[in-house]
């Protein structure tokens, strides 16, 4: 199925949407295109959408994990949203719900680091 992202920058927080598959295909393109996005905006935060992720791999981890890292560097926090039951569970297992703050919607997200949606 593939990987399609959207990146959207609202004030100075930067909203990742993905949908499909993220896996060891799709995690390089992937990396590339968020990091562009990261440097070329006035970004402090990071919204990820995982609303739509049906699959996610080892790979997928080490992007997302790679940014969080960026993103703390910033000053900053990365939040993931809408995430589904199975990656739920996979970032659970990965420890990266230690790390990493969940919100049930976007707009929650949005609301809780100060940016009206």
């Amino acid at each position: 199925m593939g990987l399609t992202s959207s990146f959207v920058v609202k004030e100075n927080v930067l909203v990742v949407r993905l949908a499909g598959e993220l896996d060891h295909h799709e995690a390089n393109y992937l990396r590339e295109e968020w990091q562009n996005t990261l440097y070329n905006n006035p970004v402090k935060h990071i919204i990820l959408n995982l609303e739509a992720v049906t699959f996610m791999d080892s790979s997928g981890l080490g992007v997302i994990l790679g940014r969080y890292k960026e993103v703390l560097q910033l000053g900053g926090e990365m939040i993931v949203c809408s995430i589904s039951p199975p990656i739920a569970r996979l970032f659970e297992m990965s420890g990266l719900f230690k790390i990493i703050r969940n919100e049930d919607s976007e707009e929650s997200a949005l609301g809780s680091l100060g940016v009206a949606s």
